[in-house]
């Protein structure tokens, strides 16, 4: 059975396009129109990723993710119509895993989807852990349960988030360009804003450092990327 993608748009010429495509990429494909809809439709339908536009009525798209966030770690594209930048990171910031701009093409959308779909069935593959636990410095990383503990302590990370501490804590002191992480991380090869690897390290130091403005652990080398202290 295919993985089911729930489109939440008020726009139903864009709806329609994307059932269609979505569909002929082998995919269950379900939608709503408004924001409390949406709500309503994720936690009837678990869908495996959501592609969530910004404007919607009753409930903007920011709502909604926050919303779904609550109880949900499912794959959240967001679809946005303006180029501003405050839109694409608060709504990184509220939890979703990428934004895709309109006017987008149908097979740049499909990769962003793709990716997303492979990065919740998978640990990213590169580096790759032998163990299931991973014991480094004062972190425990669970791979099973994608969970991290500080000192004993667990702490809440989106599925990304994860990933990113995983992927960079696998070889401590390596520096990874932003373009380097959107592909092992983030799984783009081809697509994708390197502001969406700052964001998520924002959202990561908030949450992992004792102090977020002098980080300890996930550091940056300017001009360069970003790398696990140890």
């Amino acid at each position: 059975m295919g993985k089911k993608v729930l489109i939440v748009d008020d726009e139903k010429s864009i709806v329609d396009i994307l059932k269609l495509n979505l569909k002929n990429e082998g995919y269950m494909v379900c939608s709503a129109s408004d924001g409390e809809e949406a709500v309503k439709r994720a936690e009837k339908e678990k869908p495996d990723l959501i592609l969530l536009d910004v404007m919607l009525p009753s409930m903007d798209g920011f709502s909604v993710c926050k919303k779904i966030r609550e109880t949900s770690t499912v794959p959240i594209l967001m679809i946005t119509a303006r180029e501003e930048e405050v839109d694409k990171v608060l709504g990184l910031e509220l939890g979703a895993d990428d934004y895709i701009t309109k006017p987008f093409s149908v097979r740049e959308l499909l990769a962003r989807v793709k990716a997303n779909m492979r990065r919740s069935d998978i640990v990213p593959q590169t580096p790759e852990v032998e163990n299931d636990i991973i014991e480094i410095g004062e972190f425990t990383l669970d791979c099973n349960r994608y969970e991290l503990y500080k000192r004993g302590k667990l702490i809440d990370l989106t599925v990304r988030e994860f990933e990113l501490i995983k992927f960079l804590s696998a070889q401590p002191n390596k520096i990874y360009s932003r373009k380097a992480l959107l592909e092992y991380v983030w799984d783009y090869e081809y697509y994708g804003d390197v502001r969406t690897v700052d964001v998520t390290v924002r959202r990561v130091r908030e949450k992992i450092e004792d102090d977020p403005s002098q980080p300890k652990h996930i550091m940056t080398k300017r001009g360069v990327g970003y790398y696990f202290a140890l």
